[in-house]
């Protein structure tokens, strides 16, 4: 029988059950990926990491969905790092992970918060992909892509009202991007207190609504830093009954994430 160490924490998020759910599993190693898979199926989490001390200060990360293994996750990683900060002793100055989108680092802030380094992902204006507005039933004032597709609407309560056809939205994103079927609804907040408004749907990794999205804020920092003028944002992302507080700050290429993260559950996650 083997058994893992099992941390159930909420990143982004100012209280508990709030932000973005995420499981942190720590090992010697890294079991097969069908094995990674079946423990993230079981976990049903947005997100699943699993992480493998390699030396000091620094770690090799994985995330896995429920459904596929991601090249890119921003919550999970804030997730690790508090996991190690909080409960796994490492009191170091920056933690290092290596992962499929090179070496990611986060430190501890004096305010207790968690401040994540990953590469700014610049999307470029594209034309209304067709169906977007039936699968929507909502019109954007305009339509980007990067990774994700990214619709932009006029005010936070565009964002709130929308209740997309996933399975429209999982064919056009995919589409558009060449990439996986997510897609980014985005607004100016002023109306609500902050600088954007944000829903991330990801049907093309296995999840139907995300509550909290780093690597979506890595298309939304470089996009609305120029169009507000404003290199650091302060971001909410509304998923319903939740909501996640994401601090960007626009570096050149690289983007600042940076946000609390919240324990909720620890336990042991066994096999065999």
């Amino acid at each position: 029988m083997s058994a893992y160490r099992f941390f159930q924490i909420d990143a982004f998020a100012e209280r508990p059950m709030a932000g973005g759910p995420a499981a942190v599993m720590p090992m010697e190693a890294f079991p097969s990926a069908d094995v990674m898979q079946a423990i993230a199926a079981e976990n049903n989490l947005a997100e699943t990491a699993f992480i493998v001390a390699k030396d000091a200060g620094l770690w090799d990360l994985r995330w896995f969905t429920p459904a596929l293994e991601v090249p890119l996750c921003g919550h999970a990683t804030l997730a690790s790092a508090h996991a190690l900060y909080a409960h796994l002793g490492f009191d170091g100055p920056e933690i290092g992970f290596d992962t499929k989108s090179g070496r990611l680092t986060v430190k501890r802030l004096a305010d207790g918060r968690l401040e994540m380094d990953f590469p700014a992902q610049p999307p470029r204006a594209v034309p209304m992909p067709d169906g977007l507005l039936e699968a929507l039933d909502a019109r954007p004032q305009e339509v980007l892509a990067g990774p994700y597709l990214m619709a932009v609407f006029a005010t936070p309560g565009d964002v709130r009202a929308l209740r997309p056809d996933l399975i429209r939205v999982n064919e056009i994103s995919g589409g558009a991007t060449g990439g996986r079927g997510n897609l980014i609804c985005a607004a100016p907040g002023a109306a609500e207190g902050f600088d954007v408004v944000s829903r991330f749907f990801a049907p093309g990794s296995g999840i139907p609504e995300d509550p909290a999205t780093g690597s979506a804020h890595c298309i939304i920092a470089p996009y609305f830093s120029k169009v507000l003028g404003k290199a650091e944002l302060n971001c909410f992302q509304a998923y319903p009954g939740r909501g996640a507080h994401i601090t960007t700050r626009l570096e050149g290429e690289r983007v600042k994430l940076i946000g609390h993260a919240r324990t909720v559950i620890e336990g042991v996650f066994t096999l065999g």
